[in-house]
């Protein structure tokens, strides 16, 4: 793994998922109400997954095919409908997480598992590169004893690979109820490549995360 020259992460290890860029203007207006949540399509399945920053994380499972759509939010926490501000603070028990709309015709629930393994480090509690918290651990929410099944299938192949040098830490937690995050964190990733966060974090974590799901990319027109 490329390390971060040691000023800039420390720069990140303070600003973690909320670093802005001196480009982005002071009088931008953040829309900090609550998304809204799609209605899954007949025929559609859901998955809710937390990996770390969901800036991150939705883009790329946005990038697969028979993803529909990827809301970011919270999950896995006590207070109903938190605020960003207060799932940082790291009392709300919550972890930044993404809820996913997909067709398993043609995505199968255990290839977004194999990608969500790809898409983050699973080894690491309570943290994610430069970001440190709760609200960063990795967590696997099933909504069927099936799904739960197939998660520690899919920890036990991705502990027996040897691809990380740590056991898989991912918890396993029945899906209890998904909190859509504000509006503008939906599709940060895309809207604000200029932040310094997303250029020496996410792209770098995106990129290894589409070389790794090559088979599975959507046309770059269809993205």
């Amino acid at each position: 793994m490329k390390l971060l020259p040691l000023s800039l992460l420390s720069l990140l290890l303070l600003a973690g998922c909320t670093e802005k860029s001196s480009t982005e203007t002071t009088t931008e207006v953040k829309d900090t109400t609550p998304a809204k949540l799609p209605d899954a399509k007949p025929g559609e399945a859901v998955a809710t997954l937390a990996a770390g920053c969901f800036w991150c994380i939705e883009e790329e499972f946005e990038s697969l095919k028979g993803v529909r759509e990827v809301v970011s939010g919270y999950a896995g926490g006590d207070l109903e409908n938190p605020t960003y501000e207060q799932v940082g603070t790291d009392q709300t028990g919550h972890a930044e997480s993404v809820q996913i709309y997909y067709d398993p015709k043609v995505i199968p629930y255990d290839t977004l598992l194999t990608a969500f393994f790809a898409g983050h480090d699973p080894t690491t509690p309570d943290r994610q590169g430069p970001d440190i918290g709760k609200q960063y651990r990795s967590i696997a929410f099933y909504r069927t004893p099936e799904e739960k099944a197939s998660i520690e299938a899919a920890i036990k192949r991705t502990n027996a690979s040897g691809h990380f040098d740590n056991p898989v830490v991912t918890q396993v937690v029945p899906f209890k109820a998904f909190y859509p995050a504000e509006v503008y964190h939906q599709g940060y990733y895309r809207a604000h490549p200029e932040n310094p966060y997303i250029e020496n974090v996410s792209v770098p974590k995106v990129e290894k995360f589409r070389k790794a799901m090559k088979s599975w990319l959507k046309l770059q027109a269809d993205a």
